[in-house]
């Protein structure tokens, strides 16, 4: 049996936590096309006839200027201390630049792996443009592929799944993730409201289950001022009985999800704030 643990880290929206997704073949993470999505440390597990390999799904390493940033940050860089191999996954479509080295510098190359994703969305030429410039880092392994089309990926987890050491079973072999059911209903809701607006309310929102007495669960919204606040419960509460709906088909049969907004000012800023929220 080989088993063992792989950190995905990188700069925002490079498509970490669809990666994660494609190599576990289930929803681990929530996924948008807006940067910093992920907030927290998610792990996905991927089960083998003699392999078992753990993921761990980080946030997007970039320049905080938040309490919150930097905490996420900090979560993203904790994340390569105790695992096997690190992925450092690199957007194809954008120059290798100062944030990718900046996440490079702080990682052991010996085992590193560097992932070329997007292969989907450029050029070979572009593709193998990245590849070189990349190859200064002088990384364990290369491998371009496309998380959204799969391409590439299988060669990647054969790698991964070689490269783990003798070990145990970590998990049972039915679950997919660790993460905990009230976090997970409330990432969904955040997933949903990140997709219904632009700007900076997305970044402002966050969400936590305050309730679980099954079937009934009450998540809390949280936004940083009273506009926000008429925003995401809507006209007559349209938005989020939009939200509510589109987060219970992906909850259980007989779920009754109950939404409350409240307004903390500037929580992102205020460290108080954040280590209540959970972060």
């Amino acid at each position: 049996m080989r088993s063992g643990f792989v950190a995905l880290v990188g700069r925002p929206n490079v498509g970490k936590s669809s990666l994660v997704n494609a190599i576990c073949g289930s929803k681990v993470s929530i996924v948008s096309n807006k940067a910093q999505t992920t907030r927290h440390r998610v792990r996905g597990v991927l089960h083998g006839a003699d392999s078992q390999i753990v993921f761990v799904d980080t946030p997007g390493v970039h320049k905080a200027v938040t309490a919150l940033g930097e905490r996420v940050n900090a979560t993203a860089l904790e994340s390569i201390d105790d695992v096997d191999i690190t992925c450092l996954v690199i957007d194809a479509s954008k120059p290798f630049g100062r944030g990718d080295q900046f996440v490079a510098d702080r990682l052991h190359m010996d085992r590193t792996f560097v992932i070329i994703n997007k292969v989907d969305a450029v050029s070979r030429q572009k593709t193998l443009e990245q590849l070189a410039a990349t190859s200064v880092l002088n990384a364990r392994e290369y491998f371009p592929l496309s998380a959204r089309t799969g391409e590439g990926v299988d060669a990647l987890v054969a790698a991964l799944r070689a490269a783990m050491p003798e070990g145990p079973e970590y998990f049972p072999p039915d679950m997919a993730s660790d993460t905990e059911q009230g976090l997970w209903v409330a990432e969904l809701v955040r997933e949903q409201l990140i997709e219904r607006f632009a700007d900076e309310l997305p970044y402002s929102i966050s969400t936590r289950v305050t309730e679980w007495e099954w079937p009934r669960v009450r998540c809390e919204i949280v936004v940083e001022r009273d506009s926000q606040k008429g925003m995401v419960i809507g006209k007559g509460g349209a938005m989020l009985k939009e939200v509510g709906q589109a987060v219970r088909a992906q909850m259980p049969a007989g779920a009754f999800l109950e939404l409350h907004v409240a307004v903390e000012k500037d929580w992102q800023r205020r460290p108080d704030k954040i280590e209540r929220l959970g972060y």
